[in-house]
């Protein structure tokens, strides 16, 4: 059966959608964590520490707080262009992202400029929100060698959504969060059970990416991923490297 490649709009939907389902909840904030998660994920295997790689995380980390601190007041954020994705799904962690910076910054890494900032939702009279970190991005179809070139593969790995069945129409979090077929946590993972269901497959979304919570201090929490991320996609199971 010859696959068809998703149409870009409902890639974009998908995009957005990753950006909130990373944290593995729904659109009631109660976790979404299925058996269908490992067949929706590919993550990089984490490597030896390698001379230098110490040197460049750190580098990273303090760029990524420079650019947290411009906007530690998330009203500036917003002030700046930045879009809250699906503001209305309660979330552990929300992104910020900029239609530019989605579009630019998966081709060039530049660690004072992210795909999105993270924030977390705090309590009267708090401000809204707090800024905890960012996610970076990278297209699909980079090396493993790329991946570890922009952030050390040592300290943190990086993950893509795959085998996704897309609902043609009605609005992306209805069709990807509601419906247990569909998306990143849905029960549909094979082209051939997604065209019985009337969508469409998308082998691979078309973005790496990698989470760097530099509010943290212990370098345990700044580079935490898959199962240990609490505000992550809970992938525990996950084989490193699994093949897509």
């Amino acid at each position: 059966m010859r696959v068809q490649s998703a149409p870009r709009k409902l890639l974009l939907r998908v995009v957005a959608l990753a950006l909130v389902l990373a944290a593995g909840f729904g659109p009631d904030g109660v976790s979404q964590s299925t058996a269908h998660e490992a067949e929706h994920m590919r993550m990089t295997a984490l490597r030896p520490l390698q001379p230098g790689d110490q040197q460049r995380a750190d580098a990273i980390v303090a760029a990524a707080r420079a650019t947290m601190a411009q906007y530690a007041d998330y009203r500036k954020a917003l002030a700046a262009g930045f879009e809250i994705y699906l503001p209305g799904i309660p979330q552990p962690v929300y992104h910020f992202t900029r239609p530019i910076d989605l579009r630019e910054t998966p081709d060039r890494f530049d660690p004072s400029r992210p795909t999105s900032l993270l924030y977390v939702r705090q309590a009267a009279p708090a401000p809204r929100f707090r800024i905890v970190g960012v996610m970076y991005t990278a297209r699909f179809g980079v090396s493993e060698e790329e991946l570890n070139r922009r952030v050390p593969l040592s300290f943190t790995r990086w993950h893509l959504h795959t085998n996704l069945c897309l609902p043609r129409s009605g609005p992306a979090e209805d069709g990807l969060v509601r419906d247990p077929r569909f998306g990143l946590q849905g029960s549909i993972s094979t082209p051939e059970a997604c065209q019985a269901a009337g969508g469409v497959f998308a082998p691979q979304q078309y973005l790496w990416m990698v989470h760097v919570y530099a509010s943290e201090t212990d370098p345990a929490r700044i580079w935490v991923s898959g199962d240990a991320d609490e505000r992550g996609m809970q992938h525990g199971a996950m084989k490193p490297g699994q093949p897509m």
